[in-house]
């Protein structure tokens, strides 16, 4: 493949940053058809509810090994060149779960998918800290955006062909037809950072302090518990619990994707002119109530409100944990190892994704079952509550990002992916 043309500094930035943005629309869309569809791919292959739990389980848990191993393939390749070479890997996994014959074949599906999707996440995350870097203002919000607006039309998908009855195969292979070729092209402007060396030539060696990053890595956890306590539980809540009918349970995660997207596409604007600490504490606040809300309500429509509350307050947490930890392991090392180390920190806060998506759904059904489902909700509210403590390691006001600046800088503007 060709490389794509010299382009000046700034174009190069503004091209990377819109192809990077296609490549979370497509994970988005790709993770969405496929955790909505569960129930279909239990039914084609005959698994088991007691073996299900341990097919969902495995693809996070791979998913965190994925992410380890990109930590120590970057300290030799770029993330450009690890996204380049995953994320069609991904789609094409997505293919092999719908289109497979037997136990064996989804199971090993959904193991590639798993190792492949925790490669892609941490490097996607790694190429968006370093484009803000460049950038010198909040962005990061705007690439989740899209990650979300990828999971609302991967959900549609899913959605219509429940209703047409697709096979599976009829739904993924489509999909995956559109989705690898514009990752493939997209792939072509990536941006990475330059990689600083010592004077010896030899790569300077980076050690990030866990010590440092696990106030992030607790916050990125209780964000994903409360999120998969919207996804996994919110149906059956508004049914159960508040008497809502069938059809209106299916509501209040649609509303929570939504407010989702909504929330992180004017997210970075508050970013610019609040400060990361102010906008995570605020995020953590409105979630707070948003549980609270949703623990109390009276009936579905109150109820309701409370999730869409969820969606607008946690939204904005996961993409400024990425951030902080970026930018907190760059200002350690300094220009000599920062974006090694950068890429490093990401890499292991991303680990506690899937910590939290593991946890959530079995703790919240736990103390459900023991005591009642409206306390349940009480736990993933005091755990993002937990989120103020820990508010001020994200770090610095506005003059971190430049205080808004609308052009982005060109002093830290890397080779593009086909450089590697």
């Amino acid at each position: 493949m060709t490389a794509p043309p010299a382009l000046a500094p700034e174009r190069r930035l503004r091209h990377g940053r819109a192809a990077l943005a296609l490549s979370f629309f497509a994970q988005g869309a790709v993770f969405a058809l496929l955790v909505t569809r569960i129930p279909a791919i239990q039914d084609r292959y005959g698994i088991s509810d007691g073996l299900l739990p341990v097919f969902l389980a495995a693809v996070p848990v791979l998913a965190g090994v994925g992410s380890v191993a990109t930590e120590h393939l970057v300290k030799r390749v770029r993330p450009g060149l690890v996204l380049r070479c995953v994320q069609p890997v991904v789609c094409l996994a997505l293919v092999a779960v719908g289109a497979g014959s037997g136990l064996v074949q989804v199971a090993v599906a959904m193991a590639v998918f798993g190792l492949t999707v925790g490669a892609l996440d941490a490097s996607m995350n790694m190429l968006g800290v370093s484009l803000q870097r460049a950038y010198g203002r909040s962005i990061m919000l705007g690439f989740h955006a899209a990650y979300s607006l990828g999971g609302i039309v991967g959900a549609s998908l899913a959605w219509a062909g429940a209703h047409w009855q697709l096979p599976l195969a009829a739904l993924y292979g489509p999909a995956a037809v559109v989705a690898v070729p514009a990752v493939l092209i997209a792939g072509r402007w990536y941006v990475d950072q330059e990689r600083r060396t010592a004077v010896t030539g030899a790569a300077s060696p980076v050690t990030v302090s866990m010590r440092l990053l696990l106030p992030l890595c607790l916050v990125m956890a209780f964000a994903y518990i409360g999120d998969s306590t919207v996804s996994n539980w919110s149906a059956k809540y508004l049914q159960d619990v508040l008497g809502s009918s069938e059809q209106l349970a299916t509501v209040p995660y649609n509303v929570y994707m939504v407010t989702t997207l909504l929330g992180r596409t004017v997210g970075d604007l508050g970013v610019r002119k609040y400060g990361p600490v102010a906008v995570v504490r605020a995020g953590a606040v409105v979630a707070a109530a948003g549980f609270a809300v949703v623990a109390a309500a009276p009936g579905a429509w109150p109820g309701m409100a409370g999730f869409t509350l969820l969606g607008l307050g946690l939204c904005v947490i996961v993409p400024q944990t990425f951030a902080a930890a970026g930018r907190q392991a760059y200002e350690t090392h300094g220009t000599a190892g920062g974006a090694e180390a950068s890429d490093a920190a990401v890499a292991r806060l991303n680990i506690f994704n899937y910590v939290g998506f593991l946890i959530g759904s079995p703790l919240v059904g736990a103390v459900g079952d023991a005591w009642s489902y409206r306390g349940a909700m009480l736990v993933p509210m005091v755990l993002v509550l937990a989120t103020l403590v820990y508010a001020p390691s994200f770090g610095g006001g506005r003059a971190r990002y430049g205080g808004g600046h609308e052009r982005p800088r060109t002093a830290d503007v890397g080779r593009g992916s086909n450089g590697l």
